[in-house]
């Protein structure tokens, strides 16, 4: 069995995020999650419909675990401050797509 070690450097942690996560920050880390798991940066169109959906179910996942959270007085917050994604002109020359305005 294969283990892996860490969290796909994709992702970004969302909880703890100030402000909330946006919902195309919560979209962007369910696909760059779809294209971790199936090895699809963007699916044939045979696979497109399959893709699109588990995006959408697992976006529709994490709003809802975001959401849900309870933090517990005196728990710790996140070690470090939650790391935005660029946005704009920088974010696109990085290869980045930037998200739209919230």
């Amino acid at each position: 069995m294969r283990t892996l070690n860490g969290m796909c450097r994709s992702i970004q942690q969302l909880r703890g995020a100030d402000p909330p996560a946006t919902e195309a920050e919560v979209r962007e880390a369910a696909l760059q999650y779809v294209r971790k798991l199936s090895g699809y940066r963007t699916p044939s169109a045979t696979n497109a419909a399959a893709f699109d959906a588990a995006v959408a179910d697992i976006a529709a996942a994490t709003r809802r675990l975001l959401d849900d959270l309870v933090v517990a007085p005196g728990s710790k917050p996140p070690p470090v401050p939650v790391q935005r994604r660029p946005r704009g002109p920088v974010a696109e020359v990085a290869g980045v797509a930037a998200a739209p305005p919230a």
